[in-house]
């Protein structure tokens, strides 16, 4: 039986997309809740809230889930950062996230893009607090460390599945590896163990509960205590399909058991994304961490 609350879900998304576009007007913004097709886009464009995908709509992989155009990128725009912190001025939002796509072609992978982007957020009065949600930039070292010196209130970096499945989700010539990204995690953790980091996974991919536990424990090992853990939801018939469609009790059992293994905050549900709810991670303390 098809799950009812699906179409419900999007039933405002144009009205809502519509309004967010007139509110935005003029910045030449682009959001990852347009481009990735988010469930969640007419309850967050209704509380004013939005994820802003900076370095420009194309990116340099081609994860076979994600509904991002695959292909050569445009270079960055110098005008992005003002642009962005105008668009959280107008929204009047408290806490803004930032993403990108993966930008290969790039030296630095755009990172002195997100860099520039939260200097001027932190410009703002009131200043907004504010999460990268950052791609694995290769696992440089340089680059990662100067994201970590920027000091965002929070870090982002998806695992997004298990470690089987990473080879057929996740393909192409700059592919992500599963070690990378924990090991991008890790550095963080090292560069400053006082930094938020936060991770997501999507279910209903082929995983087993014994793959998803053992990610939950790599994660944690990394030195990540944020948490996020929605269902997949295949954007088009191009895509990976669905394997399964988990119920509410199993995402309820999901969050009681990441807690228990130690994480500080976890949303799990079938529509949660990365940023789905992204201040309620910050509103266990100030919005760093005591050290481990």
């Amino acid at each position: 039986m098809r799950d009812k609350t699906i179409p419900e879900k999007k039933k405002l998304s144009l009205r809502e997309i519509d309004r967010m576009k007139l509110r935005l007007s003029g910045l030449n913004l682009n959001t990852i809740c347009i481009e990735a097709l988010c469930p969640n886009v007419s309850e967050c464009f209704s509380r004013g809230q939005a994820t802003f995908l900076i370095l420009g709509r194309v990116c340099t992989r081609n994860c076979v889930f994600c509904n991002v155009t695959h292909g050569c990128p445009s270079p960055p725009d110098s005008t992005e950062p003002s642009r962005v912190a105008e668009a959280v001025r107008r929204l009047r939002l408290r806490h803004v996230v930032l993403t990108s796509p993966t930008r290969d072609d790039l030296p630095d992978g755009g990172a002195a893009m997100f860099v520039a982007v939260l200097e001027a957020l932190r410009r703002l009065v009131p200043c907004p607090t504010v999460e990268l949600l950052i791609p694995d930039f290769g696992g440089d070292p340089v680059v990662l460390r100067s994201l970590a010196n920027s000091r965002p209130e929070m870090i982002g970096h998806n695992l997004e599945t298990v470690r089987r499945l990473y080879p057929r989700l996740r393909p192409g010539k700059f592919r992500a590896a599963y070690d990378r990204s924990l090991g991008v995690l890790r550095f963080l953790r090292e560069c400053d163990p006082s930094l938020c980091l936060k991770s997501a996974l999507m279910l209903g991919l082929g995983e087993t509960e014994e793959e998803v536990e053992g990610a939950l424990e790599d994660l944690l090992t990394a030195g990540c205590r944020y948490l996020s853990l929605g269902q997949y939801l295949a954007p088009s018939r191009r895509h990976h399909p669905v394997a399964r469609h988990l119920d509410s009790r199993e995402f309820v059992a999901w969050r009681r058991r990441a807690l228990s293994l130690g994480f500080r905050h976890v949303e799990s549900g079938k529509f949660v994304r990365s940023s789905y709810h992204a201040e309620a991670h910050l509103q266990q303390d100030s919005g760093r961490e005591s050290r481990d």
